[in-house]
């Protein structure tokens, strides 16, 4: 495309080619970190129950006398990791949100200039435009 001054631009099915591919890419690094952050919360999530079952038969055996009172120790650690899990996933979780809030940003801004000129077109075609 030239112009009065003699600049050639580039053809606008090129850039939003160019575009799309960027936005592809894009898309597809929002999709690994989200695949990412799951994984490791669902292992967290694992732990997490198992370390909270372990703890409970802990308490369970000593308030039974079938386990040392030595072993208050073993439940306190027990404790501060299932209060680290916890924390973590929480995180993992606000993560995980905001994946998916800059993939659907994504989708919008992909989807814009598409959307608009449907909207247009459907416009045109009902004598409204």
């Amino acid at each position: 495309m030239a112009s009065i001054f003699g600049f050639r631009s580039r053809d606008p099915v090129r850039d939003r080619q160019t575009d799309l591919q960027r936005f592809d890419r894009l898309a597809k690094l929002f999709d690994q970190i989200g695949a990412e952050i799951e994984a490791e919360k669902t292992g967290l999530e694992n732990r997490y129950r198992s370390t909270a079952t372990n703890a409970a038969f802990l308490v369970e055996a000593m308030e039974n006398g079938s386990a040392s009172t030595d072993k208050s120790s073993d439940v306190s650690a027990m404790t501060g990791a299932i209060l680290n899990y916890e924390r973590r996933i929480a995180e993992l979780t606000r993560q995980k949100g905001l994946m998916k809030e800059l993939r659907r940003s994504l989708d919008a801004i992909v989807d814009g200039p598409q959307q608009a000129k449907a909207q247009t077109g459907l416009a045109k075609s009902a004598g409204r435009g």
